[in-house]
C-alpha cells in the first residue's frame, strides 16, 4: 500500500478518535453553557452546541433547510477531497498530511451532526473583556491546520513555477 494511504488511515482515525473523545467528554462532564478556566482571562473549556457552520455560519437559518444542508455539503465536499487525494503522487507526505488533517476534521464534525444536529464546541479563547474567539473543537482546528498547509503547499509551488520560467528565460539563448 502507498504511504499516502497509511497517512490517510492512521492519522484521519487518530484525528477522529480524538476529536470525538473530547467531545464525548464536554457531553458527559459539563452543562450547556458551563465553563471552566483553563488560563484565567485567555483560554476556557465551554460547553457550547454549534448548529451553524464555522462561526455560527447559518446558525439561525431553518432546520429543515440547515441539518440536510449541513450533512450534503460535507459529504459533497469529501468526496472531491478524497478525489484529488487518489490523484496525489503516492510519496507527497505533506499533501497526504494536509488534506488527511481535513478529511479527518469533516468527518469528525459530520459524526456530531449527524448524530446530534449540531457541533459540539469546547476550546474557548479569549483576550480578558477585549476580544472573544468563537468556540471551536479539535476537528475545526485540523481542517484550518490542514487548509493552511494546502495553502502554503500552492505557494511554495507557484514559486517554483516562477522560478523555472526565470529560469528557463535565462537560459534561452539572446535575439
Amino acid at each position: 500500500m502507498k504511504r499516502k494511504y497509511w497517512v490517510l488511515i492512521l492519522l484521519t482515525a487518530v484525528i477522529i478518535l480524538l476529536d470525538q473523545w473530547t467531545k464525548a467528554l464536554v457531553l458527559n462532564r459539563f452543562h450547556l453553557g458551563e465553563s471552566i478556566a483553563v488560563i484565567p482571562g485567555f483560554f476556557n473549556f465551554t460547553f457550547v452546541k454549534n448548529p451553524g457552520a464555522a462561526f455560527g455560519l447559518l446558525a439561525t437559518a431553518d432546520p429543515a433547510f440547515r441539518i440536510p444542508f449541513f450533512l450534503l455539503v460535507p459529504l459533497i465536499a469529501l468526496g472531491a477531497i478524497g478525489y484529488v487525494f487518489h490523484k496525489l503522487d503516492g510519496d507527497d507526505i505533506r499533501m497526504s498530511t494536509a488534506l488527511s488533517l481535513v478529511i479527518g476534521g469533516a468527518i469528525g464534525n459530520l459524526i456530531d451532526r449527524a448524530m446530534l444536529s449540531y457541533v459540539v464546541d469546547f476550546l474557548d479563547f479569549h483576550w480578558k473583556n477585549i476580544y472573544h474567539f468563537p468556540a471551536f473543537n479539535i476537528a475545526d482546528s485540523t481542517i484550518c491546520v490542514g487548509v493552511a498547509m494546502l495553502m502554503f503547499d500552492m505557494l511554495l509551488q507557484e514559486k517554483a513555477v516562477r522560478k523555472n520560467q526565470g529560469s528557463e528565460r535565462n537560459a534561452s539563448p539572446a535575439r
